[in-house]
């Protein structure tokens, strides 16, 4: 695949890069002979834009958020409601063309064409052996190019280096197996084993119904037995369930008879209860009374400690009160001192603010005089205007008096053509008439053009006299602008002297101020607040103090009247308890309840055992019809096990076939073949560019944690200078980028060597970030290692190393289109340019890098 023209129009990488919404590169002119076509400019110029769409592929793949279909969308990149990329490439000695229009405009729809140019020099639409045309369909559209080109992991992991393209070092296990079987022409060998794995699928799929029927008849099978197992015995338990209800019977009897007796013994004990719950009103009362007085006490109590908070509350505040107002003083103290502070400023205020008056005045009198200037430049351009148009109207006066003398003129004219003219016919001749009138009108409109020139050659010098005034006077306007500020300035500065000046007064009072509150600070009593907040003892006055010893007073009468009224309560209630000591027991009305409880439980039991007797009787009939069904359902289940024993046979054989068809069988082996072959190439372009340190193998067995092996994917490195081999991801970030890429390039020379598959042209967009100097010289070496081993044509790269871009055959430099309105098929495609500004090949590259990649 060979990239020819690219026109891009509507893509926002180009619209914000360079300015334009369509983009048009002629590759066949701008890299005609060239091996190696940089492609140039600052960052934002759009490059990667260009370069990921110099391929047929729908997608950019710089851009693509994921591989495959639902990574990547052209709605996000383009900005125009109708948006293309049209595409001229040559691929297998034909050319080729992608035309893409993306809408957004109301519905987003995306429409690709695939052409190609026929021997008449006409496009006609791409059809392929099975009979797809490519008729404007995104899918069609890929069919054919992954038909034409090969499918889009492969070339966009062989040919294309995007932007941010994941390592090989990173691709998982299936991933890069079907890479690699894709590369080796495996691909009917997957279509096999796709289709053994689906073949496998549905006899998974029926196997799973008939198990499914075989679940339901176990699970049948299983509710006969249990339900046999529940009647088992059910003709013995008939007899046991008729003795159980005679026994039932009995007990009922019994039941009742002892309920009757208790009733009884519960009528003659009502007199001694009466005497007792006599007695137990009494506790209750006295115990409710004690209570109250008691309640009263504590309340009397409560009050007390009350009235003794509220004192400490009072000398707390009273505390706080001269705490705060002590503070209230050193706070307008230091106020006082805050104003004093800027004294020097007042003082200075004071005699600049008549020298600061003066010049503002100066300053407005200035701006007075400018504005008078302005005024008479606004009246002359007043009075200019009205004498253009005076003259105006002249002009048009003037005009139209010299078209009414020719007009005269002409009529006077006609006096000797007239053919009635001396004849006896002349006095009625209406014409002739005409033409003796126009000649006695002929010197009033000479005299009306002679007046009208004397008045425009005056009015033209009262216009000439206005416009010298005018020249005069057009610097009034900047020169009223500039003492304007020079007056707001000095306006300012005066009203800030005046403000400051203002302050003196000020001062004195403060000064008054600060002498008194000096005064009060002294008179103050020395700080007890703070002794009173951290829990010392209070200082308290003489009332304060007295109360105190008040509210103690009583507070301990309290108690002792408390001690008393506990002492007569308590007296009384243990002579009522002793009373009710000396009654006799109480009846047990829980005997009475139980015996209730006993005849109802007995009439619950003969109901139960009448139920039970009859259950056992329809179980015996229920277990005969279960013998029948578990009989018939026997024959069942021994047809379905055979059923499930077939197709398990079948699964598995497909099963197996799969696995020989999928990566970890025949393509597992011929990756195995051709990975000795892929090392060799990789090894040979890291001879050939970075010397014989470094040589890889490709490991499809790994060993797991439990030194067993297993299907995988590893690259080995071994290090020549220390001996040892790594895989490469335990590699610093530059070693991975260059064995990365020329494990990649030695995957496009197997496709041009072992399987056909050639691409014309190589793709790279700063794949040269995280080397050094010296290993971007060595990069470069390589590309052109690659572009001789493998007959490619070219390569197309995006650096952003000036160096590397100097090394290259031809350069499109994007700079040229932001530059001016030249169409971009126009780009310079010669070194000289950047040969000129760049160092000599030999001399030793800087990082310039800067962090951009």
């Amino acid at each position: 695949m060979q990239p020819l023209s690219l026109t891009l129009k509507g893509f926002r990488g180009i619209r914000d890069g360079l300015g334009r919404d369509v983009l048009t590169l002629d590759f066949e002119r701008l890299a005609d002979g060239a091996e190696l076509v940089a492609i140039a400019g600052a960052n934002g110029r759009g490059k990667s834009t260009v370069m990921d769409n110099m391929h047929p592929y729908l997608t950019m793949p710089s851009r693509a958020g994921a591989a495959g279909p639902g990574g990547f969308s052209y709605y996000d990149h383009v900005s125009l409601p109708e948006n293309e990329k049209d595409l001229i490439w040559a691929h297998d000695g034909h050319r080729y063309r992608s035309q893409v229009v993306i809408r957004v405009n109301g519905r987003r729809r995306t429409e690709a064409f695939l052409l190609r140019l026929a021997d008449d020099g006409a496009w006609k639409a791409v059809v392929l052996d099975d009979g797809t045309v490519s008729d404007g369909k995104v899918d069609t559209y890929t069919r054919c190019v992954e038909a034409i080109c090969g499918s889009a992991d492969t070339f966009f992991t062989s040919v294309f280096s995007a932007q941010g393209k994941r390592q090989l070092s990173t691709y998982r296990n299936a991933e890069i197996k079907t890479l690699l079987a894709d590369l080796l022409g495996q691909e009917e060998i997957r279509v096999l084993g796709q289709k053994a794995s689906e073949t496998a699928r549905l006899l998974k799929a029926g196997l799973a119904a008939i198990r499914q029927e075989q679940a339901g008849l176990d699970a049948e099978a299983q509710r006969i037995e249990a339900e046999q197992r529940r009647l088992d015995g059910a003709p013995a338990r008939v007899a046991q369930c008729l003795a159980g209800r005679q026994a039932a019977q009995a007990a009922q009897e019994s039941a009742r008879t002892r309920h009757a007796q208790l009733m009884a013994e519960r009528e003659q004990s009502r007199g001694v209860e009466a005497r007792r719950g006599q007695l137990q009103g009494e506790c209750q009362a006295v115990i409710q009374a004690g209570t109250q007085a008691i309640d009263m006490l504590k309340s009397q109590d409560r009050g007390e400690v009350q009235r003794l908070e509220r004192l400490d509350q009072r000398i707390a505040q009273r505390l706080a009160q001269e705490c705060n107002r002590r503070q209230a003083l050193h706070n307008r103290r230091r106020q006082c001192l805050a104003v004093l502070a800027g004294v020097q400023a007042v003082r200075h205020a004071e005699c600049r603010l008549p020298m600061a008056e003066r010049v503002l005045s100066l300053r407005s009198a200035q701006v007075g005089a400018w504005r008078q200037q302005v005024q008479r430049l606004t009246q002359c351009q007043a009075a200019k205007g009205m004498v253009q148009q005076k003259l105006s109207g002249i002009e048009r006066e003037a005009g139209q008096a010299a078209l009414k003398a020719e007009e005269l003129m002409r009529r006077f004219g006609l006096t000797g053509e007239v053919p009635c003219a001396g004849t006896d016919l002349q006095g009625q001749c209406q014409l002739l008439g005409d033409a003796r009138d126009a000649k006695a009108l002929m010197p009033s409109a000479q005299g009306t053009i002679r007046r009208l020139g004397a008045e425009k050659t005056a009015t033209q010098q009262e216009l000439d006299a206005l416009c010298r005034q005018h020249e005069e006077l057009a610097g009034a306007p900047q020169a009223l602008a500039r003492a304007e500020h020079l007056a707001e300035l000095a306006r300012a500065r005066a009203s800030r002297f005046a403000l400051l000046a203002a302050q003196a007064g000020e001062m004195v009072r403060a000064r008054s101020t600060l002498a008194g509150l000096e005064q009060e600070l002294t008179e103050l009593p020395a700080a007890q607040g703070a002794d009173a907040a951290a829990g010392q003892q209070q200082v308290e006055t003489p009332e304060e103090a007295a109360e105190r010893r008040q509210i103690n007073a009583a507070r301990q009468t309290i108690a002792t009247q408390h001690e008393q009224q506990a002492t007569h309560y308590r007296a009384t209630l243990d002579r009522l308890k002793q009373a009710l000591a000396a009654l006799p027991t109480p009846y047990d009305e829980q005997r009475l309840i139980d015996a209730r409880n006993a005849m109802d439980q007995a009439a619950q039991s003969v109901t139960s055992a009448e139920q039970d007797h009859l259950a056992a009787v329809r179980d015996a009939e229920a277990l005969g019809a279960l013998v029948q069904q578990a009989t018939a359902l026997a024959g069942r289940q021994a047809r379905v096990t055979n059923r499930i024993a077939k197709v398990e046979t079948e699964l598995a054989n497909w099963n197996l076939f799969a696995k020989c068809m999928s990566n970890d069988g025949l393509i597992a082996l011929a990756i195995d073949d051709a990975g000795p072959a892929l090392a060799g190439l990789a090894n040979d372009l890291l001879l050939a560019c970075y010397g014989p340190r470094f040589t890889v193998s490709l490991q499809t067995l790994v060993e797991t944690g439990k030194g067993e092996q297993k299907e995988g994917f590893d690259i080995l490195v071994h290090d020549g200078e220390s001996g040892e081999s790594k895989s490469v991801s335990l590699m610093s970030g530059g070693e991975r980028v260059w064995i990365n890429e020329c494990l990649i390039r030695a995957v496009a020379l197997y496709l041009a060597q072992h399987t056909g598959r050639r691409y014309g042209a190589l793709f790279s967009d700063e794949a040269d970030g995280p080397l050094d100097p010296e290993r971007k010289r060595m990069f470069m070496a390589m590309k052109r290692e690659v572009l001789r081993l493998g007959g490619y044509q070219r390569e197309f790269f995006v650096s952003q190393t000036p160096e590397l871009t100097a090394m290259a055959d031809a350069v499109i430099d994007l700079e040229v289109c932001a530059a001016g309105p030249m169409p971009c098929g126009r780009c310079s495609s010669a070194r000289g340019a950047l040969d000129r500004n760049a160092p000599a090949l030999g001399a030793p590259l800087e990082n310039t890098d800067n962090g951009n990649h």
